[in-house]
């Protein structure tokens, strides 16, 4: 039997079917390159004007976050723009979180305390602490972020009610991570401009799936419409890209790639850290609507297949320049597209090593999706 299997796959057909996936990977990256991401390259980062200081509420929920508090808080406190508030939800946080807020609310008037006592009888996550949040927020439009980010300069806020319109109901900010030297740092990086990549592309072709809580806004209304996280309360995760992915239609979504609107996140230190952080990520992919994830999943399978069938084709196919000139075209294209796009992120750092990244991001894939398929969710509390 073996050997009749081997006579039937010999080299040269090995190579053939190693060439034709490669070919079927390469086109259905060329797919979403075009269609999807070329839109955001062409997109015009520009600022945005102010628009009469409509109120904006800032959310902020914490648990245990004395230091990200003391080191950002005043960042978000001191922002250029008329009329705004900061609700800072403390969770039940043990440490000396309350006593520093206090403390800051006594500077900072237009600072709002919502504070969560910490017993069994209520939620404790995050999606609790958000609702909290909201509910006191005294303006229409929300606007979320967390202790450990920081916003680019001061007029973060101003950037992102620039674009809000009376037909919007939700913005979609841009969250990079603060740069520092090593791989995981270089990897991180490029990973968020990825994720970011895919998330503002599909929104710009009116078809968002998500956003990130880091750097969004949506209104009060919007929220209590469908009841806030309702259908997806049973879940730890995804009080930002589930409640986007319930909520966002083709016409209520705009993005915001203006530098001012950025929020500076710290990266973690470890690649176990991060590791479990885009699990949790994954997980909550799991959930989204099917028309969502089976987009993504053409996107992801084409990238899962293009390195295998591309080392395959080179070794078994007897013209190995074919293989070799399919991954320069496409390594072409990603770099014209990509290119732009990391200009308007101000880190193009990423674009010179991209033929590594691209091929680590592989790697990184096909160990945490398959350990994503098969894995559930933990029962956690924060």
């Amino acid at each position: 039997m073996p050997n009749n299997f081997a006579s039937l796959m010999n080299p040269a057909q090995i190579g053939f079917i190693a060439l034709v996936v490669l070919g079927l990977a390469t086109l259905l990256q060329v797919i979403y390159l075009l269609f999807y991401f070329l839109r955001l390259a062409r997109f015009k980062a520009g600022k945005g004007k102010a628009k009469g200081g409509e109120g904006v509420s800032v959310i902020i929920v914490a648990r245990n976050e004395y230091k990200n508090l003391e080191a950002n808080l005043q960042y978000f406190l001191e922002q250029d723009y008329p009329n705004y508030e900061v609700i800072v939800v403390n969770n039940g946080s043990w440490d000396s979180s309350q006593d520093l807020l206090e403390t800051m609310e006594l500077q900072y008037p237009h600072l709002k305390i919502v504070k969560i006592v910490e017993q069994e009888r209520y939620p404790k996550g995050k999606k609790f602490g958000l609702t909290l949040g909201i509910k006191a927020a005294s303006n229409e439009w929300v606007l979320l972020s967390d202790s450990d980010c920081k916003p680019a300069d001061r007029h973060w806020i101003s950037s992102m009610q620039s674009h809000f319109t009376d037909s919007k109901s939700i913005v979609l900010g841009y969250s990079p991570y603060e740069k520092k030297s090593g791989l995981l740092n270089l990897f991180i990086r490029f990973e968020t401009f990825y994720t970011a990549l895919q998330y503002m592309s599909f929104a710009l072709a009116k078809q968002t799936y998500m956003g990130v809580g880091r750097n969004l806004a949506y209104r009060k209304s919007l929220f209590f419409s469908v009841k806030g996280f309702a259908s997806h309360n049973h879940i730890i995760s995804g009080d930002d890209d589930l409640f986007v992915n319930e909520t966002a239609t083709s016409s209520n979504v705009t993005v915001n790639l203006d530098p001012d609107s950025f929020i500076y996140s710290k990266p973690k230190d470890s690649f176990g850290a991060w590791y479990q952080q885009k699990r949790r990520h994954l997980n909550t992919g799991k959930f989204y609507s099917a028309k969502s994830k089976w987009k993504l999943a053409l996107l992801n399978v084409s990238h899962l297949l293009f390195y295998p069938a591309l080392a395959l084709s080179i070794i078994y196919w007897p013209v190995y320049y074919i293989p070799l000139a399919i991954y320069g075209f496409r390594l072409i294209l990603q770099l014209s597209i990509y290119g732009p796009i990391m200009h308007k992120t101000k880190d193009l750092q990423p674009l010179y090593f991209l033929p590594f990244l691209d091929l680590l991001y592989f790697f990184y894939y096909f160990i945490a999706g398959f350990a994503t398929l098969f894995s559930r969710q933990k029962k956690k509390t924060w």
